[in-house]
């Protein structure tokens, strides 16, 4: 069975754990760039980020220089559990200052984190976005995904709502009583709305949004 992005990322993480090392640490030690396995090179851009795999060159210089084999490489990966995919974080702060990309326009460096994108499940749906009510924000066309399951909804989320009347629609959660929701809209065009909890079928956080 073929080894995973994921997989292989883990297993160069857990390699290098395994050796007292960072994955900076580890790339120093095989004789590679210190930012070759950093988290912020192992997607590209593009929407979904689009998956970067370790070179042949360097898992083999990593491996020489730990006195590993192949084939335990292998069954590390195999043994590393698939993690949610994710994408390079930096704050906005940190992304005017040098040193943080590359010629190109890209992560490269230290210092960045990590977002964690939604991992598939069955409570995750993804709606495009109709209407104006929510713009700038959310502009028709815009794709959100949305989580049903969500519990723990607060003040000042962004939601869909799907009432007994059919509607569906996305909006900013303005208050919430034991009895009813009032939802607002970005757009001041349109004013808030109060719907009874009764009328709720069900209400989901918007987690992420394709513009």
């Amino acid at each position: 069975m073929p080894l995973s992005h994921a997989q292989i990322w883990k297993a160069v993480d857990l390699l290098a754990r395994r050796e007292g090392l960072s994955a900076s640490g580890l790339a120093r030690r095989a004789g590679l760039d210190a930012t070759t396995f950093n988290p912020s090179k192992r997607f590209g851009p593009g929407d979904p980020p689009r998956p970067r795999w370790p070179s042949t060159e360097s898992l083999t210089r990593v491996l020489e220089a730990c006195g590993v084999s192949l084939a335990e490489f292998a069954a590390l990966a195999r043994d590393a559990p698939e993690r949610p995919a994710v994408i390079p974080l930096l704050g906005m702060a940190q992304a005017g200052q040098e040193g943080f990309f590359d010629d190109a326009g890209l992560p490269a460096g230290e210092g960045w984190e990590q977002t964690e994108l939604p991992r598939p499940r069955d409570s995750l749906l993804s709606l495009r976005i109709t209407g104006d009510s929510m713009a700038p924000v959310y502009r028709e066309g815009d794709k959100v995904i949305v989580d049903r399951e969500a519990t723990d909804v607060r003040k000042g989320d962004r939601v869909v709502v799907r009432t007994t009347g059919g509607e569906t629609m996305a909006k900013e959660v303005a208050g919430l009583t034991a009895k009813s929701v009032t939802l607002a809209s970005i757009n001041p065009a349109y004013g808030p709305r109060v719907v009874p909890r009764r009328d709720i079928v069900w209400m989901g956080r918007i987690l992420w949004v394709s513009q």
